[in-house]
């Protein structure tokens, strides 16, 4: 059996671990943030440590597996994770996001059966890829804030202006619209010629700003 205080341990661990992965989230103003992953962490943990304590009580007098509630962690946290997906046209959002409450039920279910190590590693690796691996992608891929008048036809006439430039948009979104102004993201596949398409947007009627994140 698991002791009370190992239980508070691991609990607590579970908390801290799975809070490291929703900050990084909570900082990129996704949809599932700091409460979300500690709540997933530590509720995998809790479930462990009752799969671990169950079997412990009955073994000996039934061939229990101990593995089963937890395994329907694995499977019933894909339900939360398809609640942080998003599709907009033909743009989905919110993927990475549901791999990180996915990944942190792991983190849970790993400290939950006592493995601080494999949990501590994996939530630093985790860590590493949200933020740096997301920089890299960020420069591979730059970013347009475009903020401009909501005429008819303006979305068009700022992809038209970029395909001029044979530079092919990986993604354009609408982040916000409001006292009839657009406010636009645009990601580019490349850094090909970035400043003669910003240039390019910036002489449209209507545009008000053209910046790159």
């Amino acid at each position: 059996m698991i002791s009370d205080l190992d239980v508070f341990l691991r609990l607590a661990a579970s908390l801290v671990l799975g809070g490291v992965v929703g900050y990084e989230r909570q900082a990129q103003h996704k949809s599932a943030g700091l409460r979300t992953h500690i709540l997933v962490s530590m509720g995998s943990c809790l479930i462990m440590i009752l799969s671990i304590n169950i079997y412990m009580t009955v073994q000996g007098y039934t061939n229990a597996d101990p593995t089963r509630l937890a395994a329907q962690v694995v499977s019933g946290i894909g339900f939360l994770g398809a609640g942080t997906i998003m599709k907009e046209r033909i743009t989905v959002r919110g993927l990475t996001t549901a791999a990180s409450i996915w990944v942190v039920s792991g983190i849970g279910l790993a400290v939950g059966s006592g493995y601080f190590i494999s949990a501590l590693f994996t939530t630093g690796l985790v860590f590493l890829t949200l933020g740096i691996v997301g920089r890299i992608e960020n420069k591979v891929n730059p970013v347009l804030t475009i903020t401009t008048e909501d005429i008819p036809g303006q979305i068009f006439k700022i992809s038209s202006a970029i395909e001029r430039e044979d530079m092919h948009s990986f993604d354009i979104k609408v982040a916000e619209h409001h006292d009839q102004m657009l406010y636009l993201t645009v990601a580019l596949r490349s850094r090909k010629d970035i400043e003669e398409i910003i240039a390019g947007i910036a002489r449209i009627k209507g545009v008000v700003s053209v910046k790159i994140d």
